[in-house]
């Protein structure tokens, strides 16, 4: 039976959770109340006054003037605090000289210091020409996904409760892409040394155009890449993304990459996930390589409704996890051979938890089991043999059981 047909029944008891049979429950999503809203001109004015810069090359005084222009768009919403971060770069390949450049990035603080980052990159290049001066308007690479983030931002701070988000949001222009993501790798730096603890990362780069240069056009689907080396935590923050936004924005989905990111090219989330933090990738699945890095990557070329459904998605995802608790810890299955599945974990007072399954040949979430607050959970007729589990806070990224055997 298709699992779109099955139905949930629950039954808790004291102390622990029971899932009668394999059936599908409800998904854990967004809340109803959040409808975010994308003013599609208002995109299109961002875009059209930063590609007519000549170019927005990170070694050029027109980079500068960008950053401070897109921080002053960000100062506009309320409950923001902006920064233009300093980096240095060094003399080597794409830097002519040393210098100091910026980036910027604006954070809404919420009630913990468990952070959810989104950005795109502000720079731009022209592989064609002299790249200090030959023309980059860089419109669709990457404007698209720095309106974007400008744009959930606001809608974030708009939908923002009284008494804060759970968690902390943070939205970045970054700079030094194109050069080597230098400024990614600058900030997942000061990340590690620092204070605050980050929880994901959504890069969105190249998320403006549903149509490639041969003719074919896909307006439906958004690319979302995530890598698994060294640790888990950037899939896992994909597949969750998948799931918590499934069927939510008509005529669009998530088309998950489980690889870093296209054969032999990168973006702003790698740093991150190199560091040791989820980190995920957002582009469009039809690029068009006869604009990207050249004086042709116009606005006329990019498509504003799609950019906005990939913009409500981000906005859907992080408005979900800017109100979650934190993950649960020391997951453990009851390794007693059963047609059921249990699992313990480390819980906190207060917090509910969400049970996920897949089957093992599945690489997205299949259904999601409210456990409540609760340590213990069992699944009924779901055997661990034959599915995987994740346990998470509610509107939480889950953290998979390990089979420990």
């Amino acid at each position: 039976m298709p699992f779109a047909a099955l139905l949930l029944s629950v039954l808790l008891s004291s102390g622990t959770g029971t899932a009668e049979s394999p059936l599908m429950p409800a998904q854990s999503s967004p809340s109803k109340t959040f409808a975010p809203k994308f003013d599609q001109k208002r995109m299109r004015d961002f875009v059209a006054h930063l590609s007519a810069f000549p170019t927005r090359n990170t070694n050029t005084p027109e980079l500068i003037e960008a950053a401070k222009w897109v921080a002053e768009r960000f100062k506009e919403i309320p409950g923001l605090e902006v920064e233009l971060m300093a980096y240095t770069i060094q003399e080597g390949r794409r830097i002519p000289k040393t210098k100091e450049v910026v980036q910027v990035v604006a954070t809404l603080k919420g009630q913990s210091n468990r952070t959810y980052l989104m950005g795109g990159h502000l720079d731009s290049y022209n592989l064609q020409g002299d790249p200090m001066t030959a023309k980059a308007p860089g419109a669709n690479d990457d404007l698209s996904g720095v309106v974007a983030t400008l744009e959930v931002a606001r809608n974030l701070a708009a939908a923002k409760p009284a008494e804060g988000y759970k968690n902390t949001l943070v939205f970045v222009a970054f700079t030094g892409e194109e050069q080597g993501l230098f400024g990614a790798t600058a900030l997942a730096k000061r990340y590690k040394t620092g204070t605050a603890s980050l929880e994901g990362v959504f890069n969105n780069d190249t998320i403006g155009s549903s149509s490639a240069s041969d003719g074919r056009t896909d307006r439906k689907r958004v690319r979302l890449y995530s890598e698994d080396t060294d640790h888990p935590k950037s899939r896992e923050l994909a597949r969750f993304i998948e799931w918590t936004t499934r069927k939510k924005v008509a005529g669009i989905s998530i088309w998950p990459m489980f690889r870093r990111d296209r054969f032999g090219r990168g973006g702003d989330h790698t740093p991150f996930h190199r560091e040791g933090f989820a980190a995920v990738r957002f582009i469009e699945t039809l690029e068009d390589f006869t604009r990207q890095h050249t004086d042709r990557d116009l606005i006329e070329a990019m498509d504003f409704g799609y950019l906005a459904n990939v913009a409500k998605l981000n906005a859907l995802a992080l408005h979900t996890v800017a109100n979650s608790d934190e993950a649960p810890t020391e997951l453990k299955y009851d390794l007693k051979q059963s047609y059921d599945t249990t699992i313990t974990w480390k819980s906190k007072p207060g917090v509910k938890y969400v049970v996920y399954y897949r089957a093992t040949s599945s690489p997205v979430w299949e259904g999601a089991l409210p456990a409540g607050e609760t340590g213990k959970f069992t699944a009924k007729n779901l055997n661990k043999d034959d599915y995987t589990f994740a346990v998470g806070a509610e509107g939480g990224v889950p953290v998979p059981v390990e089979p420990g055997v």
